[in-house]
């Protein structure tokens, strides 16, 4: 549920459009390790507390996010 001060990144998804894209292997890892990646088409959207931060699957440049560790309290 969205409320006026409560955290929330919300995704916008066309899901007739939504499609996985092929598996890859990266080294891009210290000391050469490795990791899979998987893309995806069909997120027009993605908005981090207020901005896009993603559309149509390319970054905006907008960050606004920031890490939250442990428990929150919530808002009055």
């Amino acid at each position: 549920m969205l409320s006026v001060g409560r955290k929330a990144d919300l995704n916008v998804i066309d899901y007739d459009q939504l499609r996985l894209a092929t598996p890859e292997v990266l080294y891009d890892l210290p000391a050469g390790g490795r990791r899979i990646t998987q893309g995806a088409r069909g997120y027009d959207a993605l908005i981090v507390a207020g901005q896009v931060v993603s559309r149509g699957g390319e970054p905006t440049g907008a960050l606004p996010g920031r890490l939250v560790r442990g428990q929150q309290t919530a808002p009055n």
